[in-house]
């Protein structure tokens, strides 16, 4: 069986307040489509935890102490080609310096008989 790869999941985590904002700029994007529906994602709600070492600059917490952040986990598939498009406005929009951003290939019902 040959498999191509066509769309991937992209899942980011994110402070509640900011949720809205991420979510739009990903599916303004081009992710988050699904046939004839656009903006389609769903979130998880979840504790984030992170320690900024010295060289950070944090949006939240302090360096070198541990963080508990209340987070929605973000997901929307997003055609390949337009991964890097949409990866790239996530991380403007985002207000982490560094977001954790999953990206997960996703293998499409057709390639199975």
């Amino acid at each position: 069986m040959n498999i191509n790869i066509n769309k991937v999941k992209i899942v980011v985590t994110v402070p509640t307040e900011n949720l809205s904002d991420v979510r739009n700029v990903i599916c303004e994007a081009g992710a988050g489509i699904i046939g004839n529906y656009s903006h389609c994602t769903t979130t998880t709600k979840s504790i984030g935890t992170f320690i900024p070492n010295d060289q950070a600059n944090p949006y939240i917490g302090n360096t070198n102490k541990l963080k508990y952040v209340e987070e929605e986990k973000l997901e929307a598939v997003c055609n390949i080609d337009n991964v890097k498009n949409v990866i790239t406005k996530l991380r403007k929009a985002h207000p982490y310096e560094e977001p954790a951003i999953d990206i997960i290939p996703l293998l499409d019902e057709k390639n199975f008989s």
